[in-house]
């Protein structure tokens, strides 16, 4: 059976959003769109949003690193939002294993996002139908695109190669492979939902740092340090010009 999903490489992962605008852009005027965002800026803000990038911090200063962890549908091969949904909105697709929602099924009761452990799932504020990732199931089967540009919007824009799409039970398939080369992981495997993405560890760095290295050479809040100098006069109109 096939199995389209993503594999995320955290270790490259730089967090430049790239995949959350490209997704934003091709989805929203896309099949799966509108992506409604009524107040994107105020104190509670809300959207749409298919792929988010969660950044965080780990360590202890000062061996401190920066994570960027992006986060979308798990298109699970079990998926727990299926079974829940009171008008079978919410299917998974047999023939290639991708987890979809109708519209004209769905009616906003939101037992789909309460059951997905991952928080994947938004409620359109507009439409007021629930929404997730699609894997772009509107442009990867599109035949007028070159076979090249058939991948989901956020792989084709991710500058650093860091997302991989494709079948996860092709043994062949570079998904696959990337799962068995660098010990590809599911997202909380322990809740049996059976994640179809993945993700590839960071690999551990070890950094040494010295004591000097914490103290700013220019540090402005030291006063005793800072040198005195003269004024310096500099040239005026008056001392080249005869009046």
């Amino acid at each position: 059976m096939t199995q389209l999903a993503l594999v995320i490489d955290l270790n490259t992962c730089v967090g430049c959003h790239a995949c959350v605008t490209s997704c934003k852009e091709w989805n929203t005027s896309g099949e799966a769109g509108p992506m409604v965002d009524k107040n994107p800026y105020g104190a509670e803000p809300t959207g749409t949003f298919f792929n988010r990038v969660q950044t965080f911090e780990v360590g202890e200063f000062p061996n401190t690193q920066t994570v960027h962890f992006p986060k979308s549908c798990l298109h699970c091969e079990d998926p727990p939002c299926v079974p829940v949904c009171p008008t079978g909105a919410s299917y998974k697709r047999p023939e290639d294993g991708i987890v979809l929602v109708d519209y004209d099924k769905c009616i906003g009761c939101e037992y789909c996002s309460w059951a997905c452990p991952y928080g994947a799932r938004e409620i359109d504020e507009k439409q007021k139908v629930m929404k997730k990732c699609t894997l772009c199931v509107d442009r990867i089967y599109d035949e007028t695109l070159d076979e090249a540009d058939r991948k989901p919007a956020c792989v084709l824009s991710c500058p650093t190669g860091a997302r991989i799409y494709g079948d996860i039970h092709d043994p062949d398939s570079e998904a696959s492979q990337a799962i068995n080369d660098s010990s590809g992981y599911q997202l909380m495997p322990e809740w049996g939902t059976e994640p179809a993405n993945h993700y590839l560890p960071r690999r551990k760095t070890k950094i040494t740092i010295h004591e000097e290295d914490l103290q700013r050479v220019d540090n402005p809040l030291k006063k005793e340090d800072r040198v005195q100098r003269a004024p310096t006069r500099r040239t005026t109109l008056d001392d080249s010009t005869s009046w």
